[in-house]
Order: C-alpha cells, then structure tokens, then sequence
C-alpha cells in the first residue's frame, strides 16, 4: 500500500546504514479463522469448547471483566485488560491481516518482524489438557500458514505449554521440525496446587496455588527442556511472567499493569540464574519481552550486593555461634534498662538455643560460581530484554558506571504493534529514535538495540534464522565481525 507521504519513521530509517529488526510485534488474531484451523485439528467441539474456556472468555471481556465489582472482590479476581486493541481502521486491519502489514512495514521503517500471538498467548494456559494440546497445535499451525508467504519480512512464534516439560517439547518438536517455524514463545508461568492444601482441604485447594518458575522448587525436570531448545536452535522468549499475582487489584488495570511484566520477568529470570540454567545452558539464550531493562539492571546489582554479603563462604561470617554470649551478656548488665536487665535469663536462653539453617546454606550453588565477575558473566550473554519504543529506561542498559563492572545489557527493539501502548503504528520507530535525539544513548548503542542484539537473540544459536530475508547480507556481515 503506497502512501502520499513518507513518515517520519521511514525517513529516520533511510538515514541509517543497518536495518530494523523487531523482536515483539504482535497480530491481533480474527477468531473465526482460529476456530477453523481448531476444527481441522480437533473437530467442531473443540472449537466450541475454546470459546468457553475461561481464560479466553477473559480475553474477550466475557469473563473476568464483564462481572460485577462485588463478584471480582468476593474472589478477589484480577482486573484484566480492556479496550486493549488499536481503533484506527487501517492499522486495526493491519495487525490483524499479514498482507496489509507486508505492505507497511516499510513506511514503519521496519524490515523484518517478529509476531507474537495476542489470543494466542492465553491459549498455552487452557486448564483442560485435551483442549490446551488441540488450540495449541491449531495456532501453530494457523501461524505458519498465514505467515509463510512473507517469511521474507517476518516469522511467527510457536505457542509452547509449559504444564509438562515433555509437552512443552512435543508441540516445539512439531513446530519446528514439522511446521518449519523457528521461533517460539513459552508459557511464562504455571500455576500449582499446594500439596498440604489439596491433600487437607481440597474443596478450597484452588485458592492457595503457587506460581512455577520451572527453574527453582519445580515438580518437573525443565532440562530435557532447555536442553531441547539448544537442540533445535530455538531462543527461549518468554511474553509476560507471574506479574501482580497475590498482589493484584480487582478493579484497576492500569494498577495491575505498570510494572507487572518487569515483576513477572525479574522473578523468572532471577530462577533461571539462580537454579543454575545459565551454568548448565551456556549457549542458550533467553528473552523477556515487554518489561523493559530497569528491572534486569536493578536484579543484576542485587544479585551482586547479595551474593557479596551471602554466597558460600562469608555466609559463615555470619553464623550465630561465633557471637560472644558471655561478653553480650555483661553488655546487658552494663548497659540494659531495668526490664531487659530483669529479663537476662531468658535473653540468654534466647541465645542459648541456637539458631537452625537448611540443608545446604550456599543459596548460589547452582551457580558454581567463586567471585561476583562470574556471576555477571552468567547473566549478562544469556539474557535480552524487550524494549518498548517509548521507554526512556532503555537507556539504563548502557549505563556502566552504575551497572555492576560496568556491564552492558542487551536490550532489544519490540515495537508491540497490535496492542493499544501504540495507538500509531507507523510512529513507532519515531520514538525510539528520541534516546539518540536526547542524546540518552548513541547511534552504535541505537544499532545495538535495534538491529545486532535482536540478530544475536535467535542467530547466535540459529545462525540460518535469517536465511531468505531481506536483512539476511546484514545479518551475515554482523555475524563475521562477531565471530
């Protein structure tokens, strides 16, 4: 589709020598076509029975939305998204049809997109397990129909469920070996019962789940997982994480959403690291999508200052029994009013009792790790973070006076096109180029974010990802000088 004028994001495009790679747009699925891939896969009543589903009546303001206050705080049931979706017609359209977003891309100046599902992201949460494993095999199989003509501009991410490691890698194994996708976005948390609760009260058990991290405290054994996503060069991307849970409001969003996404990433990230994925996983790269970098900066410098003062050895250095009780004792006579001086018996016996600590007392043993730099290093090459375009914490990844040894993460570019934090699609570019405008970060930095960190996300273990794309001789120079 030509346009009479260019936009002020294709112009800053055609200024730059490298191109624009997303890794976070998204389509805003027509439901009557997800239904008909649903009915080849599993017939007309199990396309009947998604429209039921709770977690897609959710996403269709059915559900959770549409009940009265009193029902949600009775529950007290998380207020979920509304009125979430672009209304400008054109652009509506455009994220809801690949065809019309092929032709824009340009007057986006992106060249090459990433999609991720918006419906589609609930589908991995379908509690039925029949059900779940159908709509998630018919939306791989819708995205790498609807997608594969313009695989020259962009690629679809497969949807894998996560509640089993050998589901997760069952619906991976087809899409990529089967479907030819070769991106995939993983449920970014699983609700679990508690067993004392299920086993003593099981007619409340739901209402005292837990949020599984798959990498820390699992029931399950994630690495046959991770180990086969190195296998098929996949990059684990995860879209969302457990957020606000235990903390949500039943009636504002906007309150369950800012800084929702940052907390769910920190928490899984902070799993994978500290249960030692990165250790056993070296190559393998994980992305957290939509929360920005100013968590990973801060949960970076925390697990540096905390790692400091408690990994394996200082720990000792803080071992009650080396406290000196007969000297702390004659404090207290010296220096204790009237009631604590009257109370020293006990105090002493306080004191006296010892103190327990768990099993193995090293928090970080799975890191392997014996100074704070290897910490860094476990962290800093496997993870990338989503960056939306309008966030001017961006800037905080390059900020290595303040990060940790003066580390530098990788951000990358997602532009979130479909949803409604961008009402225009075609300004998107526009305002990511406001950090280089307010001199927040350089034009190496801005092709760091916008183009070499989202190559190296799924080329460094797929160096063909961009194999048939129009970036493909970028990517390969980027690539040489790299390696």
């Amino acid at each position: 589709m030509a346009t009479a004028k260019m936009s002020d994001s294709a112009r800053i495009r055609s200024k730059l020598d490298h191109p624009i790679v997303d890794v976070d747009g998204h389509v805003v699925e027509l439901t009557p076509v997800i239904l008909e891939f649903i009915t080849q896969v599993g017939g007309g009543k199990m396309a009947e029975a998604y429209l039921q589903a709770p977690r897609i009546r959710e996403f269709y303001h059915r559900g959770n939305v549409a009940r009265p206050a009193e029902e949600r705080r009775d529950m007290w049931s998380t207020m979920g998204h509304w009125w979430s979706q672009p209304v400008d017609t054109l652009d509506r359209a455009t994220v809801a049809m690949p065809r019309l977003l092929n032709e824009r891309l340009e007057e986006f100046g992106i060249d090459f997109t990433t999609l991720y599902p918006s419906e589609g992201l609930f589908i991995s949460s379908i509690e039925d397990p029949e059900l779940r494993r159908v709509c998630c095999r018919a939306y791989n199989k819708y995205t790498a129909d609807v997608l594969s003509e313009y695989s020259d501009r962009m690629t679809g991410v497969a949807i894998a469920p996560m509640i089993t490691p050998e589901e997760a890698v069952g619906e991976l194994e087809y899409s990529m070996n089967d479907l030819g996708l070769k991106a995939a976005v993983f449920s970014a948390s699983v609700r679990r019962p508690i067993a004392k609760a299920e086993r003593e009260h099981p007619e409340a058990a739901y209402l005292a789940g837990r949020m599984e991290l798959f990498a820390i405290d699992s029931d399950h054994d994630y690495d046959k997982l991770w180990a086969k996503c190195v296998e098929l060069k996949v990059a684990v991307t995860f879209h969302g994480g457990i957020g606000s849970a235990g903390s949500a409001s039943y009636s504002n969003y906007i309150f369950n959403h800012i800084g929702g996404l940052a907390k769910g990433n920190s928490q899984m990230c902070k799993a994978l690291l500290m249960g030692g994925v990165t250790r056993r996983f070296p190559t393998l790269k994980f992305a957290f999508l939509e929360g920005g970098v100013g968590w990973a900066v801060q949960l970076l410098s925390d697990l540096v200052g905390h790692w400091e003062k408690r990994n394996g050895k200082t720990i000792h250095t803080l071992n009650p029994d080396l406290l000196d009780r007969e000297r702390f004792m004659a404090l207290v006579e010296q220096y204790g009013d009237d009631t604590t001086r009257a109370r020293a018996v006990e105090i002493r016996a306080l004191f006296d009792a010892g103190s327990p600590h768990p099993e193995v007392i090293d928090d970080f043993a799975a890191c392997e790790i014996e100074t704070a730099e290897e910490l860094r290093d476990l962290f800093v090459p496997n993870f990338y973070f989503g960056c939306e375009a309008d966030d001017p914490v961006n800037a905080a990844a390059y900020n290595t006076k303040l990060n940790p040894f003066g580390a530098t993460l990788q951000i990358i570019f997602g532009s979130d096109i479909g949803h409604w934090d961008v009402p225009v699609l075609n300004e998107v570019l526009k305002e990511a180029w406001e950090l280089v405008e307010h001199e927040a970060i350089d034009l190496e930095q801005f092709k760091q974010f916008t183009f070499s960190n989202p190559v190296k996300l799924h080329a460094s273990l797929n160096r063909d990802f961009f194999k048939g794309t129009r970036v493909e001789a970028d990517v390969d120079k980027l690539l040489a000088v790299e390696s």
